[in-house]
């Protein structure tokens, strides 16, 4: 899909992209979404000033979500090799910041060093290597300096999901907000609505230490897409107040 293409599609988001043109291509594919819901009070300790916990219908949910990053470029020019294209999973809270319903990452993990070393840099975002291996239907990785080992067997089934107003509130997030040193930076992504189909987990062990009071062995709810392209503009940075 062109990019025209993909910008003339948005009538799906809960607020409008910026003017200014995009700067960032990225793929988000074969992606498999673990929510749990949590304790606000268990999240809120872990989020910077400035950004508020977002809630739906009194409760709040945490996300881990792996898939396949892809062709990650800037505009108008050639991605580059051996770094536009891994694996990752990260694991996210749903928050509120500049007026924007968004997300905040707990944790970035992908499967290529280079990858890691100039998206950190590049994008603040706290990226870190972990040792990954995705096959059709299983995705297996570990990290040996955090001690966090994910493993996950599913099989697809069905055609697309009708989405409810959870599930919505979950994937439609157009924004990223990210605390750096003194500030915090805000990403503003664009792509058309997520495609969902459902997806039946054969087996599934996490073990994230840091994390173990937020995410477990069962999920409250899961997704899966085939994925989305996806444009981003470039961050801005706002004060910690």
């Amino acid at each position: 899909m062109k990019s025209t293409d993909i910008l003339n599609q948005k009538l799906h988001r809960p607020f409008e992209y910026p003017k200014r043109p995009w700067k960032f291509y990225q793929e988000w594919n074969k992606a498999v979404f673990l929510h749990w819901e949590v304790e606000e009070t268990l999240i809120k300790p872990l989020l910077p000033k400035n950004i508020q916990l977002d809630t739906i219908n009194g409760k709040t949910l945490v996300s881990l979500v792996a898939f396949n990053m892809n062709n990650i470029g800037v505009k108008s020019f050639p991605k580059v090799p051996h770094i536009s294209d891994f694996y990752e999973i990260n694991i996210r809270v749903y928050v509120v910041c500049n007026n924007k319903p968004s997300v905040y990452f707990l944790s970035m993990e992908g499967s290529k060093r280079s990858s890691c070393k100039v998206l950190k840099t590049l994008s603040k975002f706290p990226y870190r290597y972990s040792k990954m291996k995705r096959n059709e239907g299983d995705f297996i990785s570990k990290n040996a300096v955090f001690n966090d080992a994910f493993y996950l067997k599913y099989r697809l089934e069905g055609g697309p999901v009708k989405k409810d107003k959870t599930d919505v509130w979950l994937t439609e997030r157009y924004a990223v907000f990210q605390e750096y040193k003194k500030h915090i930076i805000e990403y503003d992504v664009h792509h058309v609505e997520w495609p969902m189909q459902n997806i039946i987990l054969e087996n599934l062990k996490i073990d994230y230490p840091r994390f173990n009071h937020l995410i477990n062995n069962k999920p409250d709810r899961i997704h899966y897409s085939k994925g989305v392209q996806v444009l981003t503009w470039n961050k801005k940075k706002l004060p910690i107040h």
